[in-house]
């Protein structure tokens, strides 16, 4: 019998006080009482996305490190024991994966705490840490602990100025223009909220954006989901006005918004072609990684009339490749430099008060 916990029914055991104690918590737990936890369920097979689970680690592989709810990295070791999500996953430079656990071993999709089974993975990645499940966590009522039960009240969007940054792919620059516009729209003198709406649960880009010095700063994780792939786009939806209702609450003037991957995912490409989420955006960003990206980026969004204010991405690190793209799409390219400085930034401040699209979001 394990030292940690004690039989209790077939299904169910009883944890010992100190369990959770010896265990490494990650980032995507970061919300849930930890006091919560009073037990564990055994059986796995309606593990749902956003469930807490206790595991073990048993192989070290692509992540050798863990992203702590306390915002550092924890080094891994086998035999650690864990409390990471169950979540899906979808990264074309990593891993897809999906929202199931198997007794035999499970998949850390993620470094934030991401725990399910890979579908798929990008042929430069090692195989995935292997993490065995003990159980999930649950509640005085019995249930599994889930992320949502620790998520923001939804609540009506605000009347606040909102920049959407959206990308030609994954890796292709967004979190650096997030953070470099909120650094500029800070330096300033604007309360900026820095929000990623959708995507997988890790600190990387959160700590990003707390590091340009943004007021305040929110996920999708805070609304209650631990990654968004395959999440229903209504929920998302009112994931993304909760999020910037904290964000007005705290007393904003402008929100940044990163949505993951790029303009062709399946979840970011259904939100940006819905004219109703659209008009929660005052204007978008597009992050382009070279000029091919740039010139198909800029075609595919005006597909759906979005015009965006600025391109922006890996692409300005080249200056022969800004050169290309600037021809092939008439657009000035914004760097990062560009996008810290405070007059640039106050540039799109005022594109986005004043409105560069409308109520059916379409560009004018």
């Amino acid at each position: 019998m394990n030292a940690f916990i004690s039989m209790t029914s077939s299904h169910e055991t009883a944890l010992n006080p100190t369990t959770l104690t010896h265990a490494k918590w990650a980032f995507t737990t970061r919300r849930v009482a930890r006091e919560a936890a009073l037990g564990l369920c055994r059986d796995l097979t309606a593990a749902k996305a956003g469930d807490l689970v206790l595991g073990r680690v048993e192989r070290i592989g692509s992540h050798t490190r863990l992203q702590l709810a306390s915002g550092r990295p924890s080094e891994l070791y086998a035999g650690d024991l864990v409390v990471v999500s169950c979540g899906a996953r979808y990264a074309p430079d990593q891993f897809e994966g999906l929202a199931e656990l198997s007794v035999s071993g499970s998949d850390l999709l993620a470094g934030g705490g991401v725990l399910g089974r890979m579908r798929s993975r990008n042929g430069k990645m090692a195989a995935p840490t292997r993490i065995r499940p003990i159980g999930l966590l649950t509640g005085a009522d019995g249930g599994p602990i889930n992320l949502a039960q620790y998520a923001i009240p939804e609540r009506p969007r605000p009347a606040i100025p909102v920049i959407g940054a959206i990308g030609a792919s994954m890796n292709s620059g967004k979190t650096t223009a997030v953070a470099s516009l909120v650094h500029g729209l800070v330096r300033a003198g604007h309360r900026v909220a820095a929000i990623k709406a959708t995507g997988t649960g890790a600190f990387g880009d959160y700590n990003a954006y707390v590091d340009a010095g943004a007021h305040h700063v929110a996920d999708f994780v805070d609304a209650g989901m631990v990654s968004t792939y395959l999440e229903p786009i209504a929920r998302i939806s009112k994931a993304t006005d909760a999020l910037l209702a904290g964000a007005a609450t705290e007393g904003c003037d402008i929100a940044v918004v990163e949505l993951a991957d790029g303009v062709l995912q399946k979840e970011t490409a259904a939100l940006i072609a819905d004219r109703a989420y659209r008009a929660r955006f005052s204007g978008f960003l597009l992050a382009v990684p070279d000029a091919l990206a740039a010139a198909g980026g800029v075609a595919n969004l005006a597909k759906i009339g979005i015009r965006p204010l600025a391109l922006t991405g890996l692409i300005t690190q080249s200056p022969m490749a800004t050169t290309e793209a600037e021809a092939a799409t008439g657009y000035d390219m914004a760097s990062r430099e560009k996008l810290r400085d405070p007059a640039f930034a106050t540039v799109l401040f005022s594109r986005a008060r004043f409105g560069t699209i409308n109520a059916n979001a379409e560009v004018i």
